[in-house]
């Protein structure tokens, strides 16, 4: 008999989506050789995007969204994973065309799924998230790059959210100078010099179109925004200065031009954290494990059920979140 439990269920309705409750079974989940049953997820940007409907983010009906969950094996068909192993997953398709983490199970491809490393619980995995994981593959960009402390400012904008929180976090922790951005400046200030900023800048002075080449000032940025926000970053890097773009909260273009990359020899990089190889998300997920300080990550990180989700969602593509939110299940 196949095991009844609790999901999120997206599904189409001649008049758009509706995002609601329902009891599913194993025999409805999809193809896949590992099954597990979940204990946390989170609420990504992404997926509140998922949830509202605000982007075509769900490309398969009825879905059960969540880009992330951890738990434990229950079965495994799968040759490095065995019933009771502690894994977590982020990505592949998780959550947009594949059932995800939004239930208490999953079934999927165990080339998807990493152990869960030591040092952090299934709770602290998914307070770091997609979000914290792609943080530290920005830092991780950044420092391949040859940036080190000493080369001067680090800019991180949508510094209150999932990524640039534990971005700045990771930066300070390394010893880089941290000015955070943020469209909440003074009423984040307090918390974001908590996570270690030197300086708060509104993320207004970086929002509006900008000339494609202005005054020296960053020599990195880890940027979730996109946009004009990127272009002017951009138009600010140093010299033979590292950007790592990882989101568009504010938008996918970039309209800037090749000045900043070929009379500053500015790099910039994109970070993908949906599809990155095993051996690079296992190695950021190590160093999270040990870089990142886990009372800090406590601090900025709310718990609720599966039925708070839907509220989570319309908040945090509104802007109205910090930190991150687990979803215990």
């Amino acid at each position: 008999m196949s095991t009844a439990f609790e999901a999120l269920v997206i599904r189409k309705t001649e008049t758009g989506q509706i995002c609601e409750p329902a009891t599913i079974t194993e025999a409805e989940l999809m193809d896949g050789d590992v099954t597990v049953a979940i204990s946390h997820s989170t609420v990504n940007y992404k997926d509140g995007l998922a949830v509202t409907g605000r982007a075509p983010i769900a490309r398969r009906f009825p879905l059960i969204p969540g880009i992330d969950f951890a738990g434990t094996v229950t079965q495994s068909s799968h040759p490095r994973f065995a019933t009771g192993d502690t894994v977590l997953l982020n990505g592949f398709g998780v959550g947009e065309t594949h059932h995800g983490g939004f239930a208490a199970r999953a079934r999927v491809n165990g080339d998807w799924l990493i152990h869960r490393p030591a040092g952090l619980s299934a709770a602290q995995t998914m307070a770091i998230g997609t979000a914290g994981y792609t943080a530290m593959l920005s830092v991780m960009a950044l420092q391949t790059g040859g940036l080190t402390p000493a080369d001067g400012d680090v800019l991180v904008t949508g510094a209150a959210g999932g990524v640039g929180s534990i971005a700045v976090a990771l930066l300070a922790r390394a010893g880089f100078r941290v000015i955070a951005s943020s469209r909440r400046a003074q009423s984040e200030a307090a918390y974001l010099q908590n996570l270690g900023a030197a300086d708060i800048i509104d993320a207004a002075t970086l929002a509006a179109p900008g000339k494609p080449f202005a005054k020296e000032r960053w020599a990195g940025v880890i940027d979730s925004v996109g946009s004009h926000t990127l272009a002017n970053a951009l138009a600010q890097t140093r010299y033979n200065g590292i950007v790592a773009a990882c989101g568009l909260a504010q938008g996918s273009d970039l309209p800037t031009t090749v000045l900043p990359f070929i009379l500053r020899g500015i790099t910039l990089t994109g970070i993908d954290s949906v599809m990155a190889p095993r051996a690079r998300r296992e190695t950021a997920w190590a160093r999270l494990a040990t870089e990142l300080d886990l009372a800090t990550l406590g601090a900025i990180t709310t718990t609720i059920g599966l039925a708070g989700i839907p509220a989570a969602a319309e908040a945090i593509t509104t802007g109205q979140v910090r930190g991150r939110i687990v979803v215990a299940l």
